[in-house]
C-alpha cells in the first residue's frame, strides 16, 4: 500500500461528501481564530489581546471537556447526519453574530456557544468515519482526514491574513459563516447515519452511557496505553505552542517570519506522518506507531533551547511527526476496538479526556517557560520521557503492548 491508497477512501461517495464537508468547515475554523485574534486586538487593545485569547482558549477546552461525552452518547442514539448538520448551521449563526460584536464579554459568550457546538460536531464526525467506510477501512480514511487537517493548519492562517487585509477583520466571520453553511448543506445530502444497536440490548440511561464511554477507554489496555501516551504528546505539544515564540524572539533574536517557518515545519511533519500511517496499512500495529510517536516528539524537543534556527526547524518537523503518530493511530484504534453501537460515546469520552490532558499540559508548559526560560524544552522533554517510560513499563509488564487488531 502506498500513499496514493489514502485517496481510495474517496471512492466511497458517502465518505467523499463527509470529507469535503469536514475540509470546508476546517477552513472556516482557521479563519475564526485569526479573526478572533484581530478582533481581540481591536476591542481590548494589542496589550490585552493575549489575555482575551487565553480566556477564549480556556473556554474552548472547558466546553470540550464538559460536553463532548454527552455528544458521544447522543451520536449513538440519533441520526448523526442531523447532529452534524445542526452543529454546522448553529456555528454559522454564531459567526454571523460575531460580525456585530462590540464588547469583549460578548466574545466570551459566543466562543462558549461556538465551541459547545464543536464539542458535539467533532466526536460525532470521528465516530461517523468508521460507520461510513467500515472498521477495516478506517485507517486510510482517518489518515487522509488528518493530513488534510494538518495542511489546512499551515495554509489556513495565511489565507485568513490575506482575506483580512482584503475584506477587513469582521468580514472573516462572514466568510467563515458561509463555510459552515456549505458544510451543512453537503452533510444534508448524505443518507441517514445511524449506528446499529445491539439486538436485545436493554435501554440504557444517559448516565450509564456516559460512564460506559470512559470505562471503555480505561479498561482496554491498548486503548488505555494510547490515552496515556496522548498525555505525553500533550505535554510536548503545549511546550511547542507556548514557548517557541519566546525561543525565537528572545533566545535567537529573530522575528515573526522565522516563527512562522518553525511552526510550518511542525505542521508539515504532522501532515507527512499522516501519510506514513495510511501508507503502512495494517502491517504496523497501531500501538507501535503510538509508542514511537511519543518517543520521537519527546526526544525532538530536548535540544530546543540549544539549536539554531535550522536545527529548531528540523527538530520541530520531527516533533510534528511524533505528535501525529500518537494522535492519529489512537483515533483509528478506537474504531477498531469498539463495536459500532458504542463508538459515539467512546469517541465523545476520548475527546474530553484528550482535551483534559491539554488543560493540564498548558499550565505546566507555562510554568516551565517562565521558571526555566533557557531550559524549558530540555526540562519538559525530560519530564515527557519520564512519563513515557512509566507508561511503557506499566503496560509492558502486563503484556498488552500490541492489540489484537
Amino acid at each position: 500500500m502506498n500513499a496514493l491508497a489514502l485517496f481510495a477512501s474517496l471512492r466511497n461517495p458517502r465518505f467523499a461528501r463527509l470529507y469535503a464537508a469536514q475540509t470546508i468547515s476546517q477552513i472556516g475554523d482557521a479563519l475564526t481564530w485569526v479573526g478572533l485574534a484581530l478582533l481581540a486586538a481591536q476591542l481590548a487593545g494589542p496589550g490585552q489581546a493575549p489575555a482575551v485569547l487565553a480566556i477564549a482558549l480556556t473556554i474552548r477546552v472547558t466546553a470540550f471537556v464538559l460536553l463532548s461525552p454527552l455528544a458521544g452518547v447522543l451520536a449513538d442514539r440519533v441520526d448523526r447526519r442531523m447532529v452534524l448538520m445542526l452543529c454546522d448551521f448553529g456555528r454559522m449563526a454564531v459567526l454571523g453574530v460575531m460580525f456585530f460584536v462590540t464588547q469583549v464579554w460578548q466574545i466570551y459568550i459566543l466562543m462558549f456557544v461556538l465551541n459547545a457546538l464543536t464539542a458535539f460536531f467533532t466526536p460525532t464526525n470521528q465516530a461517523t468515519v468508521p460507520l461510513v467506510v467500515g472498521r477495516e477501512e478506517a485507517r486510510p480514511a482517518f489518515a487522509l482526514s488528518s493530513a488534510t487537517t494538518e495542511l489546512l493548519g499551515i495554509v489556513g492562517p495565511g489565507l485568513a491574513g490575506l482575506l483580512a487585509a482584503w475584506l477587513g477583520t469582521r468580514s472573516l466571520f462572514a466568510v467563515d459563516a458561509v463555510s459552515f453553511l456549505l458544510s451543512g448543506l453537503l452533510i444534508l445530502t448524505l443518507p441517514a447515519l445511524r449506528a446499529k444497536q445491539e439486538g436485545g440490548a436493554p435501554e440504557r440511561s444517559t448516565r450509564a452511557d456516559l460512564r460506559d464511554g470512559t470505562a471503555r477507554l480505561w479498561r482496554d489496555p491498548p486503548v488505555r496505553f494510547a490515552l496515556l501516551m496522548e498525555l505525553v504528546a500533550a505535554l510536548t505539544g503545549a511546550l511547542i505552542l507556548t514557548v517557541t515564540i519566546s525561543r525565537i524572539e528572545s533566545g535567537l533574536g529573530l522575528g515573526e517570519a522565522q516563527y512562522g517557518w518553525v511552526m510550518a515545519a511542525y505542521g508539515l511533519g504532522a501532515a507527512a506522518a499522516s501519510l506514513a500511517v495510511g501508507a503502512a496499512g495494517r502491517r504496523v500495529p497501531l500501538t507501535r506507531f503510538i509508542a514511537l510517536g511519543a518517543l520521537v516528539t519527546s526526544l525532538a524537543i530536548l535540544p530546543g533551547n540549544l539549536v539554531p534556527l535550522g536545527g529548531l526547524m528540523a527538530c520541530w518537523l520531527l516533533a510534528g511527526m511524533g505528535q501525529n503518530w500518537v494522535n492519529l493511530p489512537t483515533e483509528t484504534l478506537l474504531a477498531e476496538r469498539t463495536e459500532e453501537a458504542a463508538q459515539g460515546r467512546v469517541y465523545g469520552a476520548h475527546f474530553a479526556w484528550s482535551h483534559l490532558w491539554w488543560a493540564v499540559a498548558y499550565p505546566v508548559a507555562g510554568f516551565l517557560g517562565t521558571r526555566f526560560p533557557d531550559q524549558a524544552f530540555g526540562v519538559g522533554g525530560a519530564l515527557a520521557l519520564a512519563l513515557l517510560s512509566g507508561v511503557w513499563l506499566a503496560h509492558r509488564r502486563i503484556g498488552h503492548m500490541v492489540p489484537a487488531s
